[in-house]
């Protein structure tokens, strides 16, 4: 089914990562509506659509995964806030896909906490990387009592589809 661009639209080329303008007046086919964003095809070619231009898009919305909201923070709560985040051509979320390598909590002096996530991509390369890693970083800086929230990309180990998690797999079709 195909949508029409009602206004001028900021998005993401996938993968190189590069920002582009999406005309008014364009047609885009949705690929994808997960963790907020939306992914379309258009003759630009595959793009990522930020929450918050969604309603550029004629007749399409997006609702977030109703992710529990905590009454006080936790590291499962860090865990579930990344589950939010969706690279914008699969649909698994980075901790399914096997993307987090090491999530580190830590109080603050003024008793708040410091979040430091690890995390890699599909593919070395990936200019969605600092998007998705920027997605993590503000789900995170988000919940309740984060002073200062930071995700790093590393490449070791790099990632093999291996690290799926059996629920990604079966998202998939691989199980």
């Amino acid at each position: 089914m195909s949508h029409r661009v009602l206004r001028d639209c900021p998005a993401t080329a996938i993968p190189a990562g590069n920002p582009v303008t999406l005309p008014a007046g364009s047609e885009v086919a949705v690929v994808q509506t997960l963790g907020g964003s939306v992914t379309v095809r258009s003759d630009l070619g595959l793009l990522r659509i930020a929450r918050g231009d969604v309603s550029a898009i004629e007749g399409v919305s997006v609702s977030e995964q109703a992710a529990e909201s905590p009454g006080e923070f936790s590291e499962n709560a860090v865990w579930n806030a990344l589950k939010g985040c969706f690279d914008p051509e699969i649909p698994v979320n980075i901790v399914d896909l096997g993307l987090i390598y090491d999530l580190s909590v830590e109080k603050t002096d003024s008793g708040a906490h410091s979040v430091e996530v690890k995390m890699t991509l599909t593919a070395p390369g990936c200019g969605m990387g600092p998007v998705i890693a920027e997605d993590a970083r503000q789900r995170i800086a988000a919940l309740p009592a984060v002073e200062r929230a930071k995700v790093h990309i590393v490449w070791d180990p790099i990632w093999n589809p291996r690290m799926i998690s059996e629920e990604g797999r079966k998202s998939l079709g691989l199980e």
